[in-house]
């Protein structure tokens, strides 16, 4: 008898075997697993499973087809199966790449009173557009409207779902078939591939290109400051800068050729922070409250950058342009919800007492962490780590430049310290072959909380700015898995 016969009469005595799904799901011992993901799901997931190791068998391709096809076996796999059908796709990662409002990351972390007010929000139905004084229909910008005119000193605001939508909605409500002036050292893309030249469109407007990429002056919005203009538009240089001979226009001195000609100016402002962080020891990024104190009529923003609270976005400014802006049928589609609302509450509240904001806003708290303390910490953490890596990578702790990220002072660095990870050399003294780094990057990535670092100069960087004392021990437990 031939090597394939042998195989598939192997391969038929084994398929005999495989018990019947309506014995195996009658069995107790799958109660358990029927209790937890629902009997109708447990089937599907079972025939699914059958299937597949009948065509394994049948194709003699799986050498441990008879220790698979055991009923023990079978539960385990289904078992295992229907765990990882039900692990949600979005998974908690330590963030050790270095940036701190990473975009990929999900950006600014939320403070405990934000993320109380949303479990509550979820619990509860809320007053979200129910003015409980009147007992009748409210806004719901008016949760949180308040306080942003305080922080901001406009006049009004409105929220919408991000920044890029209050833009759209910004220049669709104000400058659709008319011109909107802007310097083409401004005209940026960020990340996700928005750019402004593409959203003008989108929203209806024409482009006014002014200037040079270096270089612009007040003459040259003046030029086309015309009947036909609806905006001045300036627009924060976001993860970039021009340096060298340049000049831009301030919205100082725009200003006084805005009211002239009766075009206003709006401002993207980008990440948008509502306190001077050089009180805090950080480089100086322009407030909103400077930008509209300077002479904009309008300014936009990011809740979930600088501010340190969930992603949207806030329009402030004067409140004929707002109340146009708000009656835009664009703006219901463009609305946040409520548990948006309720987590943004809580942390413009935290803004009350600007002395206590460096320790109760989580996004200020790791932004001005000193080095010292994360210096502290790498050297606690070296030799678990080395020994949890063995003698194929050498762990150092190492000084590190951390960066603000998602756009906000995209030059400045903050001094920082942290986990430098290099492949050991051989038996020979050559470095290892193939590409350990790589490999060492998706091990970190597969822990059951992956740790997210960055390759760079045949290194692997895990920046500790981000791991504050409450996930140390997380951290530490988890390293076990990375033995080899």
């Amino acid at each position: 008898m031939s090597g394939g016969a042998q195989v598939s009469a192997a391969a038929s005595a084994l398929l005999m075997r495989l018990p019947a799904v309506h014995v195996l799901i009658d069995d107790p011992a799958y109660a358990p697993i029927i209790a937890q993901y629902g009997r109708e799901q447990t089937v599907e997931a079972l025939r699914a499973l059958l299937a597949d190791l009948r065509a394994r068998a049948r194709a003699g391709v799986d050498v441990d087809a008879e220790a698979k096809c055991a009923p023990v076996a079978i539960l385990a796999a289904l078992a295992e199966r229907l765990r990882t059908a039900n692990t949600s796709t979005l998974r908690a990662v330590f963030n050790l790449t270095g940036t701190v409002l990473h975009t990929n990351l999900g950006r600014a972390l939320l403070p405990d009173e934000a993320v109380q007010a949303v479990v509550d929000a979820l619990r509860w139905p809320m007053n979200l557009e129910w003015d409980i004084d009147t007992g009748s229909r409210g806004d719901r910008d008016n949760l949180v409207e308040e306080q942003l005119r305080a922080l901001t000193g406009a006049e009004a605001v409105t929220i919408v779902n991000n920044n890029a939508a209050a833009v759209l909605l910004m220049l669709n409500s104000l400058a659709q078939g008319r011109e909107v002036i802007v310097s083409r050292g401004e005209l940026v893309e960020i990340g996700g591939a928005f750019r402004i030249p593409d959203i003008m469109t989108r929203a209806g407007a024409t482009l006014r290109e002014v200037g040079t990429t270096n270089r612009t002056h007040l003459k040259d919005y003046a030029e086309h400051a015309g009947a036909q203009a609806a905006l001045l538009l300036k627009v924060h240089a976001s993860n970039y800068a021009i340096t060298g001979f340049t000049k831009e226009v301030s919205v100082a001195e725009l200003a006084p050729l805005s009211r002239e000609r009766g075009v206003p100016i709006a401002v993207d402002l980008g990440s948008g922070t509502l306190v001077d962080l050089e009180r805090y020891g950080l480089p100086h990024e322009t407030t909103v409250k400077e930008t509209i104190a300077a002479g904009a009529d309008l300014v936009t923003f990011s809740g979930d950058k600088l501010l340190g609270g969930p992603q949207c976005g806030v329009i402030a400014g004067r409140k004929d342009l707002i109340a146009a802006i708000k009656k835009n049928p664009l703006k219901r589609a463009l609305r946040v919800s409520k548990l948006t609302l309720a987590a943004l509450e809580p942390v413009l509240n935290l803004y009350r007492a600007p002395d206590l904001l460096p320790q109760r806003l989580t996004t200020l708290r790791l932004l001005t962490r000193p080095a010292q303390a994360m210096r502290t910490l790498a050297e606690t953490l070296l030799a678990p780590l080395q020994d949890a890596l063995g003698p194929s990578y050498a762990v150092t702790a190492a000084p590190m430049q951390s960066q603000i990220g998602s756009g906000a002072l995209p030059v400045d660095r903050l001094p920082s310290y942290g986990l430098a990870i290099r492949a050991a050399a051989g038996a020979d003294g050559k470095p290892m072959r193939g590409n350990p780094l790589g490999v060492l990057e998706r091990r970190l990535r597969a822990l059951p909380r992956p740790v997210i670092g960055r390759v760079k100069d045949d290194t692997l960087w895990l920046d500790l700015r981000c791991l504050e004392a409450p996930q140390v021990e997380p951290f530490l437990q988890q390293l076990q898995n990375l033995h080899a």
